[in-house]
């Protein structure tokens, strides 16, 4: 029998879990809410496993996501990957957020090969945006993941995108819809959820070595460490990557 991989993903307010291996969940859940995430995430990992009879022992590997994105929903998130992989000596991986998002949306509406955006809200009138072409286990990246206005995303794509998902997309759901030619698609029951697709994308994964000292990419400094650099004129000693 196949040993299951865990994956975490919570770069945006809502947060998933699943459990499975490359061609199917096995497990999964939901915690919307950016401000539950923080002590709810473990319960909804415990539920996960508990429903499927697996253990934490019994894991393959545990899949998070690499961002960009919330930067209080990744360090949840990748608090707990990395305490669980460091405890039990699992292997850890990751795998950017967006890219996840955009193949879940992919396979939900059934796009095929055609391009898909995931577009998550950066705040400041941007978005963290990438592009992605799915075919099979082949991945095309058109635009790597990047903090833009939509503007410059729309400008900077190699082609419009058949759709476009994410938080972001739906903020800027008029923008997003001129340039798709369609309203902005969420990740609702017809779609896998995003943190199965970080387990599906094993070969885009990237192994973490040292759990302890791990980062994810959060796309650009925290509100916190911009206001500490602007009020001292210098870059912060040591800031999260």
């Amino acid at each position: 029998m196949t040993r299951p991989r865990l994956g975490l993903d919570t770069a945006t307010d809502r947060a998933t879990v699943a459990l499975g291996d490359a061609s199917a969940v096995w497990e999964h859940a939901v915690l919307d809410g950016a401000r539950r995430q923080a002590g709810g995430l473990l319960p909804l990992v415990d539920g996960v496993l508990r429903r499927a009879g697996v253990r934490i022992a019994d894991l393959a590997a545990i899949v998070v996501g690499d961002g960009p994105g919330s930067f209080t929903g990744l360090r949840v998130g990748w608090a707990l990957a990395r305490g669980l992989a460091h405890e039990r000596g699992i292997p850890l991986h990751a795998v950017p957020s967006l890219m996840a998002h955009a193949r879940s949306a992919a396979l939900g509406a059934g796009v095929g090969t055609r391009a898909v955006a995931a577009c998550f809200d950066a705040l400041r009138g941007q978005v963290f945006a990438g592009v992605y072409r799915f075919d099979g286990d082949r991945v095309v990246t058109l635009l790597a993941p990047d903090v833009l206005t939509v503007a410059d995303l729309v400008r900077r794509s190699p082609e419009p995108p058949a759709l476009a998902t994410g938080d972001g997309a739906a903020r800027y759901a008029d923008d997003i819809a001129r340039w798709t030619g369609a309203a902005p698609v969420a990740l609702g029951d017809s779609a896998p959820p995003a943190a199965w697709s970080l387990i599906a994308l094993g070969a885009e994964a990237r192994a973490l070595t040292d759990p302890a000292t791990a980062e994810p990419v959060y796309g650009r400094p925290a509100e916190a460490q911009a206001k500490w650099e602007a009020r001292h004129g210098r870059p912060l000693p040591h800031p999260p990557r």
